[in-house]
């Protein structure tokens, strides 16, 4: 039997496999506002039949945005726009519905990708980026400026204000984003993060604004309904001395305080904090961190990052590296990656009845018994 494909219960939210869409930006929003596009996106991954489906980073405030065509969560417009999103998109299959909640700090106001992705200028529809310290992301970059300690209390409640929304709006799961090298990672790293008050300097005061947020979001967000966090093991800096950038035990030391907060799941990303990362990319290079952290907390492990072969997801979780699989690139290249994965296992997988004459003739059937009329 597929171990990718039993089910696993979070909460009050049953998973029919370990197979999580992750959440990956497509910087077509407008003002923040969810676009016939995420529609239509979002309702064919929907019909994936992955067991979870992530709705991309969504910004706390217009400032929090990568981007501007990045999703936000702030007001009633941007509420009723995921309403209506939500509306067309959980009728159509049973998968759970997750949304990520963060702030890019001094990685916001940058161009889309495909207009090079660069900080943007105040004349070119930038604004004033914010971050634990004033120090750009990259040399040469305008710096953010330092947030003060009235200013991240103030953020905290644009957090949990966001996950109120969230309730409200039926989402079954949320996961806060602390990776990646936006506002929270930029907490934690000391290579963002070189503040001299209760938030900068020792582990624990790095660790403090994360767990703040964390905690407030977990205490606003309905108590049977699970809360995830995706965070970056490391900063990719083996040039440096130990404590000067952030690393697997200390993300090992996070991840169990946030466990102790509440947390459900930990979402094992890496990088992007740091222009002068070296990443060893290669398939499945962040599951040894997953792994890592797996072996030292009992909440599920998430991994994520080049994995594309259905064989290589299932003996990830068969060799309990992970709990759960979470796929980006390879869904997007095939939405039906659940399809040929239990195809290829030997499982099967919930699919519309408008697809069951899909499967294929040379595979076992993923489907199920299909009764199929029809003249």
């Amino acid at each position: 039997m597929s171990l990718l494909f039993t089910p696993l219960k979070i909460r009050n939210v049953e998973l029919a496999n370990r197979i999580v869409v992750s959440p990956m930006c497509t910087y077509s929003a407008r003002d923040g506002l969810a676009q016939d596009w995420h529609k239509v996106h979002l309702g064919s991954l929907a019909m994936s039949g992955a067991g979870m489906l992530f709705i991309e980073a969504t910004a706390v405030e217009p400032a929090g945005r990568i981007t501007p065509g990045c999703l936000g969560l702030w007001d009633e417009r941007c509420e009723a726009a995921f309403a209506e999103l939500l509306g067309v998109v959980r009728p159509l299959s049973g998968a759970h519905i997750c949304l990520q909640i963060g702030h890019a700090g001094r990685k916001a106001s940058s161009a889309l990708p495909w207009e090079r992705g660069q900080l943007l200028a105040p004349e070119a529809g930038g604004w004033t980026t914010v971050a634990p310290s004033a120090i750009p992301q990259c040399d040469g970059e305008r710096a953010p400026r330092a947030l003060t300690v009235a200013e991240l209390a103030a953020l905290r409640e644009r957090f949990v204000a966001a996950a109120q929304r969230a309730a409200r709006l039926g989402f079954d799961a949320i996961e806060l984003h602390a990776a990646h090298g936006y506002l929270l990672h930029q907490f934690l790293s000391p290579l963002a993060n070189q503040r001299t008050d209760q938030y900068g300097g020792s582990l624990e005061n790095r660790m403090r604004f994360p767990l703040e947020v964390l905690a407030a979001m977990r205490a606003a967000w309905p108590a049977e309904r699970p809360m995830g966090m995706r965070i970056s093991a490391s900063d990719w800096r083996p040039d440096l001395p130990s404590g000067e950038s952030w690393d697997l035990p200390e993300s090992i030391e996070f991840t169990k305080r946030a466990a102790e907060l509440g947390l459900d799941w930990i979402d094992v990303s890496s990088g992007g904090v740091s222009q002068f990362q070296k990443i060893d990319l290669k398939p499945g290079y962040q599951v040894h961190f997953a792994a890592a952290i797996k072996a030292e907390v009992s909440i599920p492990v998430m991994a994520v990052g080049l994995i594309t072969e259905p064989r290589q997801a299932e003996a990830i979780v068969a060799n309990g590296q992970a709990d759960l699989i979470a796929l980006a690139r390879a869904m997007l290249f095939n939405p039906h990656w659940p399809w040929q994965a239990a195809a290829e296992l030997g499982a099967s997988v919930s699919v519309p009845p408008q697809y069951w004459r899909s499967a294929p003739h040379n595979l076992p059937n993923p489907f199920g018994p299909i009764v199929q009329g029809g003249r």
